[in-house]
């Protein structure tokens, strides 16, 4: 699918990955609607933009009002969607047994349940307008689980089985499911895993780059879009010797750096 013309709506459009693919999506000639929490970080990307067209409707995502809200206003100003992006999302860093039960709902919600509910609510738009798409965001921690990432991890496997579910679902249908897994990304949520950078070896893409890699994707009807590099191979090998990975981390966790960060914290009441 060529964007030129393509009507587009983004989740998550206020920052990070969610701008860099309106812009790269404007570029290649796309209309757009962009959501998110924020008008004014949706304001702010729609002024960087080059679109033909520029919809700005605040909503979220995770509430059954925001989503009804956005089909009602995509349906009356386009009567349609060739593509939906599933992009907003939630990062949770640390020890699981130091996750609140609000840490937890927040990145479900975010990250699997709201991608999930929307993707149901405007089926009706996408099927006016075949051949069309949708797009989810995930991560590489959706195929390897990784430590102190346990509940984003389990999130974005739930986010890939959903969209390899879905796709079949809908194979017939004319519209088709991209899963991007984009390795860790320059974004303001980048901070919360700053410490870990270092002694975890991560490479930090800039937004711009996956944002390229997903429309490309895009472009070939992918079924799925996983980085270059290392974590390509990575991804191979846990699939196919997840011992190898095990023991790995394992040996990243031994770092003096991290360490602290996986210890249990102490026992509380009697034992």
């Amino acid at each position: 699918m060529q964007l030129e013309g393509k009507r587009i709506l983004i989740t998550g459009a206020g920052s990070g990955i969610g701008r860099a693919l309106a812009l790269e999506a404007a570029a290649r000639g796309a209309r757009l609607a962009l959501t998110g929490r924020r008008r004014e970080a949706l304001e702010e990307t729609a002024s960087q933009l080059t679109a033909a067209e520029t919809l700005v409707i605040a909503s979220d995502v995770c509430a059954a009002a925001g989503r009804e809200g956005l089909r009602q206003a995509l349906s009356e100003r386009w009567g349609g969607l060739d593509v939906l992006v599933n992009c907003a999302g939630s990062v949770g860093v640390g020890a699981l047994a130091r996750c609140s039960d609000a840490d937890l709902e927040r990145m479900l919600q975010t990250n699997l349940l709201a991608p999930m509910a929307l993707s149901r609510e405007l089926l009706p738009l996408l099927q006016r307008s075949v051949p069309a798409r949708i797009v989810n965001i995930g991560s590489v921690f959706g195929d390897i689980g990784y430590p102190l990432f346990a509940a984003y991890s389990a999130s974005k496997f739930g986010l890939r089985g959903f969209s390899m579910a879905l796709r079949r679902e809908l194979a017939s249908s004319g519209i088709g499911v991209t899963y991007a897994a984009p390795r860790a990304t320059q974004t303001a949520a980048a901070s919360a895993f700053a410490e870990l950078v270092a002694p975890l070896g991560m490479r930090l893409d800039p937004p711009q780059r996956v944002a390229s890699l997903v429309w490309d994707a895009v472009a070939r009807d992918a079924d799925s879009v996983y980085p270059r590099g290392a974590e390509r191979l990575f991804v191979l090998v846990q699939r196919l010797l997840p011992g190898l990975v095990d023991r790995a981390i394992a040996r990243q966790l031994r770092d003096p750096r991290v360490r602290p960060l996986t210890a249990l914290p102490p026992l509380r009441g009697p034992r």
